[in-house]
């Protein structure tokens, strides 16, 4: 296990993959961890050195008192990438990994070789659900959320699968004061203005039958960037790392192909 000192407690990671390498950074979602990006690093290790890092408040990384910000969560990715001693990095991040990409890529661009953006938004309708859910957790934790995360998350047909069993131990293991931060910081943001400051290559990433960020947003989201490329998931919904793990490997693979 590697963990980097920050602040007033660490950041838990995982490097590996060829020290030659382009680096490549991957952000997890709300209610996982960094092991949600395994089916797809394993595809991915022998051509780049990949650095996978559970966020602030959730798998072993540090969980601080709420509530948080995507500015503050973007912030942990910058100390890591010098506590590492990286000059730049490409970033892929999923949902809220994805919010973070975005301001990532908005304010800290020369940190940055390309941004990855997958199954996410520059702004979520209704803010005051995602303040009711931080209470809701704080309050109860997560249980009575895990069914309805796991129906938004994966499509029907995959919904039986093992894998799923193992994403719900997952999600009902997150802390709960870092999912509420965390809610808080998605319930707070406004990433407009980051994203029209980007000026990365970027590719956009999206299940097909995502729910919860659904295809329209993530056509938004690239038409708002110069030159972006978008791919959409067939028979995925908002974890297409975890149930199309090949066709996510492909999108990568082939986009960083050619920078």
């Amino acid at each position: 296990m590697q963990f980097l000192q920050h602040g007033n407690g660490v950041i838990h990671y995982s490097l590996e993959g060829p020290t030659d390498a382009p680096v490549l950074m991957f952000a997890n979602s709300l209610g996982t961890d960094f092991r949600m990006w395994d089916a797809v690093a394993e595809r991915l290790r022998d051509r780049y050195r990949l650095l996978r890092y559970d966020m602030r408040g959730h798998g072993l990384t540090s969980v601080p008192d709420g509530p948080y910000t995507i500015a503050g969560l973007a912030e942990d990715c910058v100390a890591l990438i010098d506590g590492l001693g990286l000059d730049r990095v490409h970033f892929c991040g999923l949902s809220i990994g994805g919010m973070v990409g975005q301001h990532l890529a908005g304010t800290h661009g020369d940190r940055l070789h390309s941004v990855i953006l997958c199954d996410t938004t520059m702004r979520m309708p209704e803010p005051s659900m995602w303040t009711e859910r931080a209470a809701q957790v704080r309050s109860e934790g997560l249980d009575g959320l895990v069914d309805g995360a796991m129906e938004r998350w994966f499509t029907p047909a995959f919904r039986t699968s093992t894998t799923v069993a193992g994403i719900r131990n997952m999600f009902l293991r997150t802390p709960a004061e870092g999912y509420a931060g965390c809610c808080e910081a998605i319930g707070t943001m406004d990433l407009e203005p980051m994203v029209d400051a980007i000026d990365r290559p970027a590719l956009v990433i999206v299940g097909a039958d995502d729910p919860g960020t659904p295809v329209p947003a993530a056509e938004a989201l690239a038409e708002r960037i110069e030159g972006a490329r978008l791919e959409v998931v067939p028979e995925a919904a908002h974890l297409p790392p975890v149930e199309r793990p090949e066709a996510v490997t492909d999108a990568v693979a082939g986009f960083l192909g050619q920078r």
